[in-house]
């Protein structure tokens, strides 16, 4: 059976999508290069914000457009909110909700027949997400989530918090590991609580990854500033654990961060950047901060500006805050008109633009070890792309066609900044080492 995956959304959906396609391709199926020639479609979906939702509905008319012989299956956020929705959807013909997603696959094969189904299943090793050309994989290692923050939708579409064993995931990364992967991205909806009803913390996971496993790099997702555990920094003595940390901060004075029921407040959030920062050199911040949430005031609009312009976030994802029904926030008095919300934004993207610069500049003359992701071809020639182990983008020329470098980490001199792309440019370094 041809599979194909498609997925909207956060790392975890990502993560999701990846895991499925393993559990697949042991039973005997292959990954679809594309839906034209799939036998099953499957659609990971995401509702956190209105848009998203409407994203959803386009992705699953589209993909029983595109392919009305296979059949569709359906999961994630958006399928799990709205059930008889989805399911109506033409064309679906498996609604697959959060609580029930790592059983996709068996689920599938319990209720779907479809003529292509394998007789015997491939040995384990046998892994698509190395075939499909990735140098990073997402590892799943924790659902739900137990906060209400009054904006959020998502806790109630993944329920209650749960945490995969530590050994479970040892094995996954050693395995993606020994078909190539480079890179392991540590994924949750509520990463900082991994481990809370098995007696263990992220410290805990974290190393006994470093410990367990030999993969070369180890990043981690987005982690709320009030979960930093007992030892966290003392992990990124480990040069494999990679010096970037997605911490969102949503807004920078208190009384918004108290309607959004956000436990964090900016002084303590200022606190923590300070001391990570002393304690992790080259520590690559940054943050989610939304625009326009509900009652805020130009005084308040004016404090998050100037509390921002304090701290050095190498970017920001901006959110423009739209109404989802179910969560408090939506019914909260003095809603933001767009218009509003459209000047907040451009000030903050252009904010966002000088703090980026800020650290490009910063990373110039220096030697970095990049993770070569791909070769590409522009007016100005051929070059491979990959990151940082802060995460900044940075391309380096093609010096011959005789040692392709995808796939490999290697020790790249910075020369120059793009501004306008936010990008960096360099050289391979003399006598380097690649791995």
């Amino acid at each position: 059976m041809q599979v194909y995956f498609q997925t909207l959304g956060c790392r975890l959906n990502e993560a999701e999508l990846e895991s499925w396609a393993r559990q697949f391709r042991r039973q005997g199926d292959s990954v679809a290069a594309d839906i034209e020639h799939a036998d099953l479609v499957i659609v990971n979906t995401c509702a956190v914000t209105e848009e998203a939702v409407r994203k959803s509905r386009r992705l699953i008319r589209r993909a029983q457009r595109s392919n009305p012989q296979a059949k569709l299956v359906v999961s994630g956020c958006y399928a799990s909110l709205n059930p008889d929705e989805s399911s109506a959807l033409p064309g679906v013909d498996l609604l697959v909700e959060n609580r029930d997603k790592e059983r996709l696959p068996q689920l599938v094969a319990e209720k779907i027949t479809v003529p292509a189904m394998p007789l015997i299943a491939t040995e384990p090793a046998e892994n698509p997400l190395f075939r499909r050309g990735r140098q990073r994989a997402f590892i799943k290692v924790q659902d739900g989530c137990r906060y209400r923050c009054t904006y959020c939708i998502v806790t109630e579409a993944r329920g209650e918090e749960r945490s995969r064993p530590i050994t479970g995931i040892i094995e996954e990364i050693n395995d993606l590991h020994a078909q190539g992967v480079q890179e392991a991205v540590i994924t949750g909806v509520h990463l900082g609580g991994y481990g809370r009803e098995l007696g263990v913390d992220l410290s805990d996971l974290i190393g006994a990854i470093l410990e367990q496993t030999t993969i070369p790099r180890l990043r981690l997702g987005s982690l709320e500033p009030w979960d930093i555990p007992d030892g966290f920094w003392k992990l990124f003595d480990n040069r494999r654990l990679m010096p970037h940390l997605h911490l969102p901060l949503q807004s920078g004075t208190d009384s918004v961060l108290r309607r959004m029921a956000r436990r964090c407040k900016t002084a303590d959030f200022q606190r923590l950047m300070t001391d990570a920062q002393r304690q992790v050199p080259g520590l690559n911040i940054t943050t989610d901060i939304i625009v326009g949430f509900p009652g805020e005031s130009d005084v308040e609009w004016q404090q998050t500006m100037d509390f921002l312009r304090r701290l050095q976030f190498s970017h920001m994802h901006i959110f423009s805050y739209s109404p989802r029904p179910g969560t408090k926030a939506a019914g909260l008095p003095s809603q933001v008109d767009n218009n509003t919300k459209r000047q907040r934004s451009k000030a903050l993207h252009q904010l966002m633009s000088e703090m980026k610069n800020t650290s490009l500049e910063a990373a110039l003359n220096q030697s970095v070890e990049v993770l070569v992701e791909s070769r590409v071809a522009d007016e100005d020639g051929e070059w491979y792309v990959g990151y940082t182990p802060n995460y900044l983008r940075i391309r380096f020329p093609v010096a011959d066609n005789k040692s392709p470098m995808e796939n490999r980490i290697v020790s790249v001199k910075v020369t120059a900044v793009n501004q306008k792309n936010g990008r960096l440019t360099g050289v391979v370094a003399a006598n380097c080492p690649k791995k």
